[in-house]
Protein backbone atom coordinates (compact mmCIF):
# COMPACT_ATOMS: atom_id res chain seq x y z
CA UNK A 1 0.00 0.00 0.00
CA UNK A 2 1.32 3.45 -0.90
CA UNK A 3 2.20 6.03 1.72
CA UNK A 4 -0.65 8.24 0.52
CA UNK A 5 -3.16 5.50 1.40
CA UNK A 6 -1.89 5.47 5.00
CA UNK A 7 -2.85 9.13 5.35
CA UNK A 8 -6.36 9.88 6.60
CA UNK A 9 -7.13 13.12 4.79
CA UNK A 10 -10.93 12.93 4.47
CA UNK A 11 -12.61 12.13 7.79
CA UNK A 12 -16.16 13.46 7.35
CA UNK A 13 -17.49 10.66 5.12
CA UNK A 14 -17.56 7.72 7.54
CA UNK A 15 -20.87 5.80 7.61
CA UNK A 16 -21.42 6.45 11.34
CA UNK A 17 -25.09 6.50 12.29
CA UNK A 18 -26.12 10.09 13.04
CA UNK A 19 -29.19 12.29 12.64
CA UNK A 20 -27.26 15.58 12.55
CA UNK A 21 -24.84 17.13 10.04
CA UNK A 22 -21.20 16.13 10.46
CA UNK A 23 -19.12 19.03 11.74
CA UNK A 24 -15.78 19.13 9.94
CA UNK A 25 -13.04 21.39 11.28
CA UNK A 26 -9.49 21.98 10.07
CA UNK A 27 -8.27 18.70 11.56
CA UNK A 28 -11.15 16.89 13.31
CA UNK A 29 -14.66 15.85 12.29
CA UNK A 30 -17.45 15.37 14.82
CA UNK A 31 -20.34 12.91 14.40
CA UNK A 32 -23.17 13.47 16.90
CA UNK A 33 -24.73 10.16 17.85
CA UNK A 34 -28.47 9.63 17.99
CA UNK A 35 -30.08 9.89 21.43
CA UNK A 36 -30.68 6.13 21.32
CA UNK A 37 -27.06 5.28 20.55
CA UNK A 38 -25.78 7.72 23.17
CA UNK A 39 -27.99 6.20 25.86
CA UNK A 40 -27.09 2.64 24.81
CA UNK A 41 -23.33 3.29 24.91
CA UNK A 42 -23.53 5.05 28.28
CA UNK A 43 -25.23 1.96 29.71
CA UNK A 44 -23.06 -0.62 27.90
CA UNK A 45 -19.72 1.08 28.59
CA UNK A 46 -20.67 2.53 32.00
CA UNK A 47 -19.43 6.02 31.14
CA UNK A 48 -19.45 8.46 34.07
CA UNK A 49 -21.95 10.85 32.50
CA UNK A 50 -25.63 11.67 32.84
CA UNK A 51 -27.79 8.95 31.24
CA UNK A 52 -29.18 11.45 28.71
CA UNK A 53 -25.83 13.06 27.83
CA UNK A 54 -25.31 13.56 24.08
CA UNK A 55 -22.21 11.71 22.83
CA UNK A 56 -20.14 12.20 19.70
CA UNK A 57 -17.50 10.37 17.72
CA UNK A 58 -14.55 12.67 17.10
CA UNK A 59 -12.26 11.53 14.27
CA UNK A 60 -8.92 13.20 13.76
CA UNK A 61 -7.25 13.45 10.35
CA UNK A 62 -3.69 13.76 9.08
CA UNK A 63 -4.48 17.09 7.39
CA UNK A 64 -2.14 19.95 8.18
CA UNK A 65 -3.15 23.59 8.31
CA UNK A 66 -0.97 26.67 8.62
CA UNK A 67 -1.62 30.33 7.95
CA UNK A 68 -5.35 29.49 7.86
CA UNK A 69 -4.95 27.15 4.87
CA UNK A 70 -4.91 23.37 4.38
CA UNK A 71 -1.76 22.12 2.59
CA UNK A 72 -1.19 19.00 0.50
CA UNK A 73 1.68 17.08 -1.06
CA UNK A 74 2.74 15.39 -4.26
CA UNK A 75 1.50 11.93 -5.19
CA UNK A 76 -1.93 12.43 -3.64
CA UNK A 77 -0.48 12.74 -0.12
CA UNK A 78 -3.11 15.07 1.32
CA UNK A 79 -1.75 15.09 4.84
CA UNK A 80 1.19 14.20 7.07
CA UNK A 81 1.71 10.47 7.79
CA UNK A 82 1.37 9.77 11.51
CA UNK A 83 0.25 13.29 12.42
CA UNK A 84 -3.26 12.43 13.60
CA UNK A 85 -2.17 9.45 15.67
CA UNK A 86 0.66 11.50 17.18
CA UNK A 87 -1.65 14.37 18.20
CA UNK A 88 -4.20 12.05 19.78
CA UNK A 89 -1.52 10.02 21.58
CA UNK A 90 0.02 13.14 23.10
CA UNK A 91 -3.34 14.54 24.23
CA UNK A 92 -4.35 11.16 25.65
CA UNK A 93 -1.10 11.07 27.64
CA UNK A 94 -1.56 14.54 29.16
CA UNK A 95 -5.28 14.08 29.87
CA UNK A 96 -4.47 10.84 31.72
CA UNK A 97 -1.82 12.57 33.83
CA UNK A 98 -4.12 15.51 34.55
CA UNK A 99 -6.75 13.12 35.90
CA UNK A 100 -4.22 11.08 37.89
CA UNK A 101 -2.87 14.24 39.52
CA UNK A 102 -6.34 15.50 40.40
CA UNK A 103 -6.52 18.50 38.07
CA UNK A 104 -9.71 17.96 36.04
CA UNK A 105 -11.37 15.50 33.68
CA UNK A 106 -11.49 15.86 29.91
CA UNK A 107 -14.39 15.42 27.48
CA UNK A 108 -12.96 12.06 26.32
CA UNK A 109 -14.87 8.97 27.48
CA UNK A 110 -13.30 6.26 25.30
CA UNK A 111 -10.54 5.74 22.71
CA UNK A 112 -11.66 3.01 20.26
CA UNK A 113 -8.83 3.67 17.74
CA UNK A 114 -5.72 5.90 17.62
CA UNK A 115 -7.66 8.31 15.37
CA UNK A 116 -10.94 8.24 17.35
CA UNK A 117 -12.33 9.67 20.58
CA UNK A 118 -15.79 9.13 22.01
CA UNK A 119 -16.63 12.39 23.76
CA UNK A 120 -19.51 13.86 25.71
CA UNK A 121 -21.08 17.11 24.65
CA UNK A 122 -19.65 20.07 26.52
CA UNK A 123 -20.70 23.69 26.76
CA UNK A 124 -17.48 25.39 25.60
CA UNK A 125 -16.00 28.35 27.38
CA UNK A 126 -15.57 30.86 24.56
CA UNK A 127 -11.93 31.56 25.35
CA UNK A 128 -8.67 30.37 23.82
CA UNK A 129 -6.74 29.96 27.09
CA UNK A 130 -3.17 30.84 26.11
CA UNK A 131 -0.19 30.58 28.47
CA UNK A 132 3.32 31.79 27.63
CA UNK A 133 6.60 30.96 29.34
CA UNK A 134 8.84 32.65 26.74
CA UNK A 135 8.48 35.77 24.60
CA UNK A 136 8.57 34.68 20.96
CA UNK A 137 6.49 34.61 17.78
CA UNK A 138 3.69 37.15 17.46
CA UNK A 139 4.19 38.42 20.99
CA UNK A 140 7.83 39.21 20.28
CA UNK A 141 6.96 40.92 16.99
CA UNK A 142 4.50 43.19 18.83
CA UNK A 143 7.00 43.81 21.64
CA UNK A 144 9.72 44.73 19.13
CA UNK A 145 7.34 47.35 17.68
CA UNK A 146 7.00 48.95 21.10
CA UNK A 147 3.94 47.27 22.62
CA UNK A 148 4.25 46.72 26.35
CA UNK A 149 0.71 45.77 27.32
CA UNK A 150 -0.66 42.35 26.45
CA UNK A 151 -4.20 41.40 27.45
CA UNK A 152 -4.18 44.12 30.09
CA UNK A 153 -0.84 43.00 31.56
CA UNK A 154 2.18 45.33 31.47
CA UNK A 155 5.43 43.70 30.34
CA UNK A 156 8.91 44.77 31.48
CA UNK A 157 11.34 46.70 29.29
CA UNK A 158 14.55 45.19 28.00
CA UNK A 159 13.38 41.73 26.99
CA UNK A 160 14.97 39.94 24.05
CA UNK A 161 13.57 37.48 21.52
CA UNK A 162 13.08 33.93 22.85
CA UNK A 163 13.81 35.04 26.44
CA UNK A 164 12.09 33.33 29.35
CA UNK A 165 9.48 35.55 30.95
CA UNK A 166 9.71 36.45 34.67
CA UNK A 167 6.50 34.46 35.26
CA UNK A 168 3.94 32.46 33.31
CA UNK A 169 1.80 34.88 31.33
CA UNK A 170 -1.89 34.25 30.59
CA UNK A 171 -2.96 36.02 27.38
CA UNK A 172 -6.49 34.86 26.49
CA UNK A 173 -8.25 35.50 23.20
CA UNK A 174 -11.80 34.95 21.96
CA UNK A 175 -12.93 31.57 20.66
CA UNK A 176 -15.14 32.40 17.70
CA UNK A 177 -16.93 35.69 17.04
CA UNK A 178 -18.59 37.10 20.16
CA UNK A 179 -20.97 40.00 19.68
CA UNK A 180 -22.24 42.78 21.95
CA UNK A 181 -19.42 42.57 24.50
CA UNK A 182 -18.21 46.09 25.42
CA UNK A 183 -14.58 46.64 24.46
CA UNK A 184 -14.29 43.31 22.60
CA UNK A 185 -14.33 43.51 18.77
CA UNK A 186 -16.66 40.99 17.12
CA UNK A 187 -13.87 39.09 15.35
CA UNK A 188 -12.39 35.65 15.94
CA UNK A 189 -9.23 35.25 18.00
CA UNK A 190 -8.98 38.79 19.40
CA UNK A 191 -6.99 39.41 22.58
CA UNK A 192 -9.03 40.06 25.72
CA UNK A 193 -8.27 41.12 29.29
CA UNK A 194 -9.23 39.42 32.51
CA UNK A 195 -11.51 42.39 33.23
CA UNK A 196 -13.30 41.78 29.92
CA UNK A 197 -13.99 38.25 31.12
CA UNK A 198 -15.02 39.26 34.66
CA UNK A 199 -17.40 41.97 33.43
CA UNK A 200 -19.03 39.67 30.85
CA UNK A 201 -18.53 36.19 32.29
CA UNK A 202 -21.88 34.87 31.02
CA UNK A 203 -21.10 36.00 27.45
CA UNK A 204 -17.96 33.83 27.63
CA UNK A 205 -20.12 30.90 28.85
CA UNK A 206 -18.84 30.86 32.44
CA UNK A 207 -21.45 29.66 34.93
CA UNK A 208 -20.10 31.97 37.66
CA UNK A 209 -17.20 34.32 38.34
CA UNK A 210 -15.43 31.80 40.62
CA UNK A 211 -14.81 29.63 37.58
CA UNK A 212 -12.63 32.37 36.05
CA UNK A 213 -10.14 31.73 38.86
CA UNK A 214 -10.62 27.98 38.42
CA UNK A 215 -9.90 27.99 34.67
CA UNK A 216 -6.73 30.01 35.30
CA UNK A 217 -5.72 27.55 38.02
CA UNK A 218 -6.29 24.58 35.70
CA UNK A 219 -4.38 26.35 32.92
CA UNK A 220 -1.38 27.10 35.16
CA UNK A 221 -1.33 23.69 36.79
CA UNK A 222 -1.72 21.92 33.46
CA UNK A 223 1.05 24.03 31.94
CA UNK A 224 3.38 23.43 34.87
CA UNK A 225 2.75 19.67 34.82
CA UNK A 226 3.43 19.37 31.07
CA UNK A 227 6.46 21.66 31.37
CA UNK A 228 7.94 19.51 34.15
CA UNK A 229 7.31 16.28 32.22
CA UNK A 230 8.85 17.70 29.03
CA UNK A 231 11.91 18.84 30.98
CA UNK A 232 12.56 15.18 31.83
CA UNK A 233 13.16 14.54 28.10
CA UNK A 234 15.03 17.85 27.67
CA UNK A 235 12.22 19.64 25.85
CA UNK A 236 11.03 23.17 26.64
CA UNK A 237 7.32 23.97 26.87
CA UNK A 238 7.32 27.47 25.40
CA UNK A 239 3.65 28.39 25.06
CA UNK A 240 0.33 26.66 24.55
CA UNK A 241 -3.41 26.96 24.08
CA UNK A 242 -5.93 25.08 26.23
CA UNK A 243 -9.71 24.99 25.87
CA UNK A 244 -12.29 24.40 28.59
CA UNK A 245 -15.95 23.49 28.81
CA UNK A 246 -18.74 22.36 31.13
CA UNK A 247 -20.27 18.89 31.36
CA UNK A 248 -22.53 17.04 33.80
CA UNK A 249 -21.41 13.87 35.55
CA UNK A 250 -23.56 10.84 36.35
CA UNK A 251 -24.86 12.52 39.52
CA UNK A 252 -25.99 15.55 37.54
CA UNK A 253 -23.25 17.82 38.89
CA UNK A 254 -21.81 20.41 36.50
CA UNK A 255 -18.02 20.53 36.27
CA UNK A 256 -15.39 22.45 34.33
CA UNK A 257 -13.17 20.19 32.22
CA UNK A 258 -10.33 20.27 29.69
CA UNK A 259 -11.47 19.80 26.10
CA UNK A 260 -10.16 19.66 22.52
CA UNK A 261 -6.43 18.84 22.69
CA UNK A 262 -3.63 19.76 25.11
CA UNK A 263 0.13 20.04 24.89
CA UNK A 264 0.39 18.95 21.26
CA UNK A 265 2.65 20.24 18.47
CA UNK A 266 -0.46 21.83 16.92
CA UNK A 267 -1.48 23.77 20.03
CA UNK A 268 1.93 24.49 21.54
CA UNK A 269 5.51 25.52 20.88
CA UNK A 270 8.02 22.94 22.06
CA UNK A 271 11.75 23.60 21.77
CA UNK A 272 14.66 21.16 21.98
CA UNK A 273 16.51 21.92 25.22
CA UNK A 274 20.04 20.99 24.14
CA UNK A 275 20.09 23.21 21.05
CA UNK A 276 18.37 26.07 22.94
CA UNK A 277 21.28 26.11 25.38
CA UNK A 278 23.57 26.48 22.35
CA UNK A 279 21.62 29.55 21.26
CA UNK A 280 19.63 27.84 18.50
CA UNK A 281 15.94 27.02 18.16
CA UNK A 282 14.74 23.62 16.97
CA UNK A 283 10.94 23.51 16.88
CA UNK A 284 9.29 20.23 17.77
CA UNK A 285 5.91 21.70 16.86
CA UNK A 286 3.89 22.98 13.92
CA UNK A 287 5.92 26.19 14.03
CA UNK A 288 8.58 24.14 12.23
CA UNK A 289 6.13 23.68 9.33
CA UNK A 290 5.25 27.39 9.29
CA UNK A 291 8.93 28.32 9.07
CA UNK A 292 9.46 25.73 6.35
CA UNK A 293 6.63 27.27 4.27
CA UNK A 294 8.05 30.77 4.74
CA UNK A 295 11.38 29.54 3.30
CA UNK A 296 9.76 27.40 0.58
CA UNK A 297 7.90 30.19 -1.22
CA UNK A 298 9.72 33.17 -2.76
CA UNK A 299 7.25 35.76 -1.41
CA UNK A 300 6.65 34.96 2.30
CA UNK A 301 4.58 38.14 2.71
CA UNK A 302 1.68 36.25 1.11
CA UNK A 303 1.66 33.96 4.15
CA UNK A 304 2.07 36.74 6.70
CA UNK A 305 -0.17 39.46 5.28
CA UNK A 306 -3.87 38.89 6.02
CA UNK A 307 -4.77 41.32 3.23
CA UNK A 308 -3.38 38.79 0.73
CA UNK A 309 -5.61 35.89 1.82
CA UNK A 310 -6.87 35.12 -1.71
CA UNK A 311 -3.28 34.76 -2.95
CA UNK A 312 -2.47 32.63 0.07
CA UNK A 313 -5.40 30.28 -0.54
CA UNK A 314 -4.37 29.94 -4.18
CA UNK A 315 -0.82 29.17 -3.06
CA UNK A 316 -2.05 26.33 -0.87
CA UNK A 317 -4.47 25.02 -3.51
CA UNK A 318 -2.12 25.13 -6.49
CA UNK A 319 1.15 23.98 -4.93
CA UNK A 320 1.65 20.35 -3.97
CA UNK A 321 4.50 20.26 -1.47
CA UNK A 322 7.36 17.81 -2.10
CA UNK A 323 6.99 14.48 -0.33
CA UNK A 324 10.22 15.07 1.60
CA UNK A 325 8.69 18.24 3.11
CA UNK A 326 5.71 16.35 4.50
CA UNK A 327 7.93 13.49 5.67
CA UNK A 328 10.14 15.94 7.56
CA UNK A 329 7.05 17.25 9.35
CA UNK A 330 5.95 13.65 9.96
CA UNK A 331 9.26 13.03 11.72
CA UNK A 332 8.70 16.14 13.87
CA UNK A 333 5.23 15.01 14.99
CA UNK A 334 5.93 11.32 15.48
CA UNK A 335 9.36 12.03 16.98
CA UNK A 336 8.09 14.30 19.77
CA UNK A 337 5.08 12.01 20.36
CA UNK A 338 7.33 8.97 20.82
CA UNK A 339 9.54 10.89 23.26
CA UNK A 340 6.52 12.00 25.29
CA UNK A 341 4.60 8.71 25.46
CA UNK A 342 7.63 6.39 25.40
CA UNK A 343 6.19 4.23 22.62
CA UNK A 344 6.47 4.04 18.85
CA UNK A 345 3.73 5.63 16.73
CA UNK A 346 2.62 2.95 14.28
CA UNK A 347 1.14 4.02 10.95
CA UNK A 348 -2.19 2.35 10.19
CA UNK A 349 -2.23 0.46 6.90
CA UNK A 350 -5.76 1.66 6.14
CA UNK A 351 -7.05 3.86 8.98
CA UNK A 352 -10.52 4.44 7.53
CA UNK A 353 -11.22 0.72 7.12
CA UNK A 354 -9.93 0.03 10.65
CA UNK A 355 -12.17 2.73 12.16
CA UNK A 356 -15.25 1.44 10.34
CA UNK A 357 -14.62 -2.14 11.48
CA UNK A 358 -14.15 -1.18 15.15
CA UNK A 359 -17.13 1.18 15.33
CA UNK A 360 -19.32 -1.43 13.61
CA UNK A 361 -18.24 -4.55 15.49
CA UNK A 362 -17.42 -3.19 18.97
CA UNK A 363 -19.75 -0.18 19.28
CA UNK A 364 -22.66 -0.95 16.94
CA UNK A 365 -22.54 2.51 15.36
CA UNK A 366 -22.34 1.48 11.72
CA UNK A 367 -25.08 -0.51 9.98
Amino acid sequence: MSLANKVLAVNNDLPIRTDKPVHSGKVRSVYWLTAEDSKRLIEEKNYDVATDAPLAIMVISDRISAFDCIWHGEGGMNGVPGKGAALNAISNHWFKLFKEQGLADSHILDIPHPFVWIVQKAKPVMIEAIARQYITGSMWRSYAKGEREFCGINIAEGLSNNQKLPELLITPSTKGILENIPGVPAVDDVNITRKNIEDNFEAFNFTNTDDINFYEKLLKEGFDMISAELAKIDQIFVDTKFEFGYVFDKAGKEKLIYMDEVGTPDSSRIWDGATFREGKIIENSKEDFRQLLLKHFPDPDILLNKDRMEERQALAKDNALPEEVLMKISETYTGIAEKIIGEKIELSENPKAEIIEILRDQYGLID
